[in-house]
């Protein structure tokens, strides 16, 4: 119970503070009197978010903070199907209370949400950039990939481990910057579940993008990482096997 408590907690964290920036900052342009600061602290947001969320909580939980993520490493063996259902659940449960809490406190104040909503993701003309659904798919895809191929990497070696946090949440940063104009960035589906069921309407009627896209990104990002991993384990039992055979014909 201790790893899904800490998985509700960074969840919680990284959708409230994430998705709380763009209806703060009024989205991709700005536009409140706080000064048009855009993409880049939104994407900040949600990086600065992961990466104190790693430290917080990744010695209980490993901060998967993230179904796909989550789904990568149950694929990669490195979690079971019951804990995957556990984080998943907290996750989700997470993700509504960040938003619910972010609704909440939106409505004490004087912003006006018909621009932003919940900070949730959308394409055609819930996109900022207007993309089809085909190109949200496909954004959505790459952008997961890319991210989760990040994640099993620097948290495959103890030698990386104190540095994780800080490379997942660059890394975040990063798709964010590219995605927000385009999608909102999702590359999470707890993380689009819950802005989209609270605000409803179109956001609700295109989630399943969000949904369906980051867990497709993950799975390849995941048979990617099997795929590079077993070359290279390969490639240092073939080592080891030549270094034999030089030492016996030596010998002989």
């Amino acid at each position: 119970m201790k790893k899904y408590l800490a998985e509700f907690i960074g969840t919680f964290t990284l959708v409230f503070f994430g998705c709380g920036t763009a209806v703060v900052l009024g989205g991709v342009t700005g536009g409140t009197d706080f000064g048009t600061l855009g993409v880049i602290s939104i994407a900040l947001a949600f990086g600065l978010a992961i990466v104190a969320s790693a430290y917080a909580i990744g010695p209980v939980s490993g901060c998967h903070v993230n179904p796909a993520v989550s789904l990568a490493m149950l694929v990669n063996g490195r979690m079971s199907f019951m804990d995957f259902i556990g984080y998943v659940v907290a996750q989700i449960a997470g993700a509504f209370a960040g938003s619910g809490l972010l609704y909440a406190v939106s409505r004490m104040t004087d912003l006006l949400m018909d621009g932003t909503g919940l900070g949730q993701n959308g394409y055609d003309y819930e996109s900022y950039m207007g993309i089809s659904m085909v190109g949200a798919l496909v954004v959505e895809v790459v952008l997961t990939f890319i991210f989760v191929l990040t994640v099993l990497g620097v948290t495959a070696s103890a030698k990386t481990a104190n540095v994780a946090g800080i490379v997942i949440g660059l890394t975040l940063t990063f798709v964010h910057i590219i995605g927000i104009p385009l999608t909102g960035t999702s590359v999470n589906p707890a993380r689009s579940l819950a802005p989209a069921v609270l605000v409803g309407e179109d956001a609700l009627s295109q989630v399943w993008v969000f949904i369906v896209a980051p867990l497709v990104g993950a799975l390849l990002a995941a048979l990617a990482y099997r795929f590079l991993f077993s070359v290279k384990e390969k490639a240092k039992v073939d080592e080891v096997k030549t270094t034999v055979e030089v030492i016996d014909i030596e010998v002989k």
